[in-house]
């Protein structure tokens, strides 16, 4: 796939008759506002669409989805099944844009920090990591060794170590003083005290702002950041250090996207925009951009708050009553989503967790929804990321329909609604996709995915805990049977439609616009979205 990729530069480049431009203006879904992607809040911002191709790790995300090797990076061999054991090979090439070499120390700080057996890292997702028994690793060393536990061979594991997913350890450790090593020397000894402050970092000192150091962000990709707008763009350029192919264009400006995106389409300010469809409302295209709309993996939901008025399951279920999902998708112009554990795929096992409990939250039933509250009344602050046209719509549709119950519903969208206000009790209910993310959130993986509503899981918004729900989701990381993957879903579903922790609403759909002299952009159905290949992106001239 990377060959057919590389194809469709060169060929783009032929074409051309008087080279690409120097810069190219790309609109995402969310704010940029940390380098770390692994966060809670990284996980559901813009960063991992800005930085696909900064931070570059042993796979990608292809157009599909799909996960891609990247052999620049390194080379990943099963040398065992049972228990399942990998040797990675970091390229001996690979070096960061600061000229440190990229080691084994950062897959030692990626699985600890994402693994959950250190509390102080705020990971989104523990999937996969959490199944890895050992990591072994020489500091200083290009391979590793990596063993998962009996019985926990991660069925996707090719989601592990990938674009995004490692940050530079050596960064922490000059950071915090702890010299050549002492990240993972610290890691494996379990120095709590270090691993403490270790974990501080991790969590903060990624954070981005126009005064950042730029020393404390260097890249292992073909971009490196050069620097952060006071209105919150990231500016990528080429790295002089990238080992691999050069991209195609020099300079990226990576835009949140705002209220203001219609003036930016018709001055032709973007070349690229990569959003939610309906995000931005109707975008009327001037001549000279294409528009591709397709189904993204994220799946736009309600995701009630672990406390305030919505703790109670049988008031989640009143909102749940009284929300016109049948209408809502109808808008959307996509069917209702009806998953939860297996959002990714769209097959008759991901049907199965339409049960029969799923089919009274169809079409609204305000009398059902104020019997489950005996009529009490319950005031829903709902949260969005705005500006957002199609969410404010669908807010503006929830309430209307549940006032009929006795429901007050609020619009409670601001720009920076995100994770971190649920977390903080500002608001009862998040309307965004998978992890609380503006755009797709999914990780393309359904083994992944699934894990937003396993006990302890970062990005389990809800604070959601069931022991038998967490079997489920764990029997899934390890199971590629179809059979058995749609007991499991069958067995959750009933759990899952009376506990409530989330309503589906609609698989997330993408509205990707360019610039019709735009070469090689295709959407991408996972957070990472355009941004996947954006080092063999033409604008030509």
């Amino acid at each position: 796939m990377a060959a057919v990729v590389s194809l469709i530069g060169v060929l783009g480049l032929a074409a051309c008759s008087g080279g690409p431009a120097e810069e190219v203006d790309y609109a995402v879904d969310g704010a940029i506002v940390t380098y770390n992607t692994n966060t809670v809040v990284g996980a559901a911002s813009g960063g991992p669409q800005a930085f696909a191709r900064v931070l570059t790790g042993f796979n990608y995300h292809g157009p599909d989805g799909q996960v891609v090797s990247d052999r620049d990076f390194g080379t990943v061999s099963v040398v065992g099944r049972s228990p399942l054991i990998l040797d990675y090979q970091i390229s001996g090439d690979a070096v960061y844009s600061d000229g440190k070499p990229i080691t084994c120390d950062d897959m030692v700080l990626a699985w600890a920090a994402q693994s959950g057996r250190f509390p102080g890292f705020d990971a989104a997702n523990r999937a996969g990591y959490l199944d890895v028994a050992a990591v072994d690793c020489a500091p200083g060393q290009k391979k590793a060794r990596v063993t998962f536990a009996q019985d926990r061979a991660f069925v996707d594991y090719g989601q592990l170590f990938a674009a995004t997913s490692m940050m530079p350890a050596h960064v922490i450790a000059d950071e915090l003083g702890l010299g050549d090593g002492g990240v993972t020397n610290a890691l494996q000894a379990g120095d709590v005290p270090v691993v403490d402050r270790i974990a501080k970092a991790w969590n903060t000192l990624w954070d981005l702002a126009p005064d950042s150091d730029l020393k404390r962000f260097p890249s292992s990709g073909p971009y490196k950041l050069d620097s952060v707008t006071e209105d919150g763009a990231v500016v990528l350029i080429a790295n002089d250090r990238w080992w691999g192919a050069k991209p195609v264009t020099g300079r990226i400006t990576i835009w949140p996207r705002g209220a203001d995106i219609q003036d930016r389409i018709d001055n032709g300010s973007y070349d690229v925009v990569d959003v939610a469809a309906g995000s931005s409302g109707v975008l009327n295209l001037p001549d000279d951009y294409t528009r591709t709309d397709t189904p993204s993996a994220g799946i736009e939901q309600l995701i009630f708050a672990p406390r305030g008025p919505l703790a109670d399951p049988a008031a989640r279920r009143a909102v749940a009553l009284c929300t016109p999902r049948d209408g809502i998708a109808r808008n959307a112009e996509v069917p209702i989503a009806n998953s939860r554990l297996n959002p990714v795929a769209e097959d008759s096992i991901t049907a199965v967790e339409a049960s029969v409990e799923a089919g009274q939250y169809g079409v609204a039933n305000p009398i059902a929804a104020r019997d489950a509250i005996a009529g009490r009344p319950l005031t829903v602050r709902i949260g969005y990321q705005r500006p957002n046209a199609r969410l404010a719509a669908t807010v503006g549709v929830i309430a209307r329909s549940c006032s009929a119950a006795g429901i007050t519903v609020e619009d409670a969208a601001s720009d920076t609604i995100g994770p971190q206000a649920l977390r903080d009790n500002q608001i009862d209910a998040l309307l965004a996709s998978t992890g609380g993310a503006a755009g797709s959130g999914s990780s393309g993986s359904s083994a992944v995915d699934a894990y937003d509503l396993h006990t302890g899981n970062g990005n389990n918004l809800s604070g959601y805990s069931n022991e038998q729900v967490d079997g489920v989701i764990s029997a899934l990381a390890v199971t590629a049977d179809p059979k058995e993957l749609a007991r499991l879903l069958a067995e959750s579903a009933p759990v899952l439609w009376g506990d409530m922790p989330t309503l589906p609403l609609y698989r997330q759909q993408r509205t990707l616009l360019t610039s019709k002299d735009m070469d090689a952009v295709s959407p991408n159905p996972t957070r990472w979205g355009a941004g996947w290949n954006m080092d063999r992106w033409e604008l030509r001239q």
